[in-house]
C-alpha cells in the first residue's frame, strides 16, 4: 500500500539496537506541573461516567423515561465525542495544545450547565451533545501534550496521569451522587451534573500558566521556544540537545538550521497529507502502529469497563443490594478502588515497563469477568427466600477486583502506549483515530448493556466480556512491542521489527533486517 515509495525510518540518534534502561530522574519538577495541569481534563470525562451511573437512576423517575431512554443517555456522550476528537487532531495542529486544552474546558463548562437546567429529556441531550464535544477534545489532547512534554525517563508515568484524572473523576461523580441523593428528586440530579462545570474552570485558568508543546513549537520553526520548554522539562541539558535534534529531524527540520525561528515544512492535512500517510498508503511500520494504537483502545472498551462504572448500581441490584443509597454508597468503593490501584500503576509503569503490567492487568480481568458472571447466574436463578450472601460477596469482590485489574493494566497503558509510538507528525491525528475508535466502541457498549443483559441474562453479559478480555490478552502479547525507556522520535523503528517472544520476557527489541524487501 505505497509503502515502496515511503522509506522507512532509520534509527534516531540516540537509539540502540537493544531496550535503553530509562536514566534517574534529575529535573521532571517542571514536566511534572504542566502533565499535572493538562491531565486535569480528563476529569471531564470521568466526572460525567462517574455522575450519571447515579444520577440516572433519579433522571429515570424525575422525567419518566424508559430503560431505551436511558441506555441512549448514558451512552450517546461517548459518540458526540467523536465530533471533538476528530476535530481537537486539526484544532491542536493549528492553534496548539495549550490553546486547545483551553477550548476543551470551555465546551463542557457549556454543556455542563445545560445538563444542569434541562427542564426535559431533550434539553437534556443538547446539554450532552456539547458536553460530549468537550469530552472529544480533552480525550485526545491531554495524553499528547503530557507525553510531548516528558523525558523519557518519567514519560510512562506522567503520560499515565490523565488516567489518573479519569479515575478521580469517576470518584468525584460517584461522591456527588451520595452527596446530593438526599436532595429532592427534581433538583438532586441537576446539582450533580451543573457541578461538573467547576473543574472546566479551574482547567482553563491553570492552562494558561503552562508552556506550550515543545514538540509543536518545533513544527511551527519556533526552535528557540522549543528550547527553552526542553531545557526545563529534560533530566539533563544534554538530553535537552538530543530531544531537540530528534524532533527537528523528525519535522524534516535540517540539524544545521539553528536560529530561533526557521522556515519548515508545510504539513498538509485530509487525504493527500497526513490522513493519506496514516490510513490511505501507510509505511509498514505505520501500518502496525495504527493496528497497535486502535487495537489497544478497542479492547480496552469492549471488555466492557464503562458498562461496569455506568450501571454499576443496576449491577449491585441485580446482585442484591436494593436501598439507592446503599447502591451508590457501594458505587463509591469502586471509584475509589479504581483510583486507588491507577495510582499504584502509575509508579510501576516506568519500573516494570508497559507490557507486563498490561498483560497481568489483562488476565486479571478475565478472571474477575468470569467470577462476576458466575456470580450473578447463581443469583439470578436462586428463587429461594432469602438471599445468597456468599454470592453477593462474590459479585462485589469481583467488581472491586475487575476495576482494580484495569486500572493497573489497560485503563492507564492504552493511554500511554497510544499517545507515545505515533511519528510526531501524524501524532495528533493518530490520537484523535484513536479517541474516535476508544469512544465509538464505548457507546455501543454502553447503549446496549441493557439489552444486552435482558437478552443472554446479566451473568451471560459478564461472560461474553470475559472472552473479549482474553482475546485482548492474546492481542497484546503477540503484537505490542515494549516501550519503555525509549525516546518518542526512536518509538517507530520498533514497529518495523517483528517481536520476539524471548525478547519480551527480557523486555528486548531485535530487529529484522530487510523486512520490506
Amino acid at each position: 500500500m505505497g509503502s515502496a515509495a515511503q522509506p522507512e525510518p532509520k534509527l534516531a540518534s540516540n537509539a540502540t539496537n537493544d531496550f535503553v534502561t530509562p536514566q534517574k530522574t534529575r529535573n521532571t519538577k517542571f514536566a511534572f506541573s504542566c502533565a499535572l495541569i493538562a491531565s486535569m481534563a480528563s476529569i471531564l470525562l470521568g466526572y460525567d461516567i462517574g455522575v450519571m451511573s447515579g444520577a440516572s437512576l433519579f433522571i429515570k423517575d424525575d422525567l419518566k423515561i424508559n430503560d431505551t431512554q436511558v441506555e441512549i443517555l448514558m451512552g450517546i456522550l461517548n459518540l458526540y465525542s467523536l465530533v471533538g476528537s476528530i476535530a481537537a487532531g486539526y484544532t491542536s495542529d493549528w492553534i496548539g495544545r495549550r490553546y486547545t486544552l483551553v477550548f476543551a474546558a470551555s465546551i463542557f463548562f457549556t454543556g455542563a450547565l445545560l445538563m444542569g437546567f434541562a427542564t426535559n429529556y431533550a434539553f437534556l441531550m443538547v446539554g450532552r451533545f456539547i458536553a460530549g464535544i468537550g469530552v472529544g477534545y480533552a480525550l485526545m489532547i491531554a495524553p499528547v501534550y503530557t507525553t510531548e512534554i516528558s523525558p523519557a525517563s518519567s514519560r510512562g508515568f506522567l503520560a499515565s496521569f490523565p488516567e489518573v484524572f479519569i479515575n478521580f473523576g469517576i470518584l468525584l461523580g460517584y461522591v456527588s451522587n451520595f452527596a446530593f441523593s438526599h436532595l429532592s428528586e427534581h433538583l438532586g440530579w441537576r446539582l450533580m451534573l451543573g457541578i461538573g462545570a467547576i473543574p472546566s474552570v479551574f482547567l482553563a485558568a491553570s492552562v494558561l500558566a503552562m508552556p506550550e508543546s515543545p514538540r509543536w513549537l518545533v513544527m511551527q520553526g519556533r526552535l528557540g521556544d522549543a528550547m527553552r520548554v526542553l531545557s526545563k522539562t529534560s533530566d539533563t541539558p544534554e538530553e535537552a540537545e538530543l530531544r531537540l535534534r530528534d524532533i527537528k529531524e523528525a519535522a524534516g527540520i535540517p540539524e544545521s538550521s539553528t536560529g530561533e525561528i526557521v522556515a519548515v515544512p508545510k504539513l498538509r492535512h485530509g487525504a493527500e497529507g497526513v490522513w493519506k500517510e496514516l490510513l490511505i498508503s501507510p509505511t509498514k511500520s505505520v501500518r502496525r502502529i495504527v493496528i497497535a494504537a486502535v487495537g489497544i483502545h478497542f479492547f480496552q472498551q469492549a471488555s466492557g469497563i464503562d458498562s461496569v462504572v455506568l450501571y454499576s448500581p443496576r449491577v449491585f441490584e441485580k446482585a442484591g443490594i436494593k436501598n439507592k443509597n446503599a447502591l451508590l454508597g457501594t458505587t463509591v468503593a469502586v471509584g475509589f478502588t479504581k483510583t486507588l490501584f491507577i495510582l499504584v500503576a502509575t509508579f510501576l509503569l516506568d519500573r516494570m515497563g508497559r507490557r507486563p503490567l498490561l498483560l497481568v492487568g489483562t488476565g486479571g480481568m478475565v478472571l474477575s469477568l468470569a467470577c462476576l458472571g458466575f456470580g450473578l447466574t447463581i443469583i439470578d436463578n436462586h428463587h429461594g427466600d432469602h438471599q445468597l450472601a456468599w454470592a453477593i460477596g462474590v459479585c462485589i469482590a469481583s467488581i472491586l477486583a475487575y476495576v482494580a485489574f484495569f486500572s493497573i493494566g489497560p485503563g492507564p497503558i492504552t493511554w500511554v502506549y497510544s499517545s507515545e509510538i505515533y511519528p510526531l507528525k501524524l501524532r495528533a491525528q493518530g490520537a484523535s483515530l484513536c479517541v474516535a475508535v476508544n469512544r465509538v466502541t464505548s457507546g455501543v457498549i454502553t447503549m446496549t448493556f441493557i439489552s444486552l443483559y435482558k437478552a443472554i441474562t446479566i451473568g451471560g453479559s459478564f461472560f461474553l466480556y470475559a472472552g473479549v478480555a482474553a482475546v485482548a490478552w492474546l492481542f497484546f502479547f503477540t503484537f505490542l512491542p515494549e516501550t519503555r525507556g525509549r525516546t518518542l522520535e526512536d518509538m517507530e523503528v520498533l514497529f518495523v521489527t517483528r517481536y520476539k517472544g524471548s525478547s519480551a520476557q527480557k523486555n528486548q527489541v531485535e530487529l529484522v533486517k530487510n523486512e520490506n524487501a
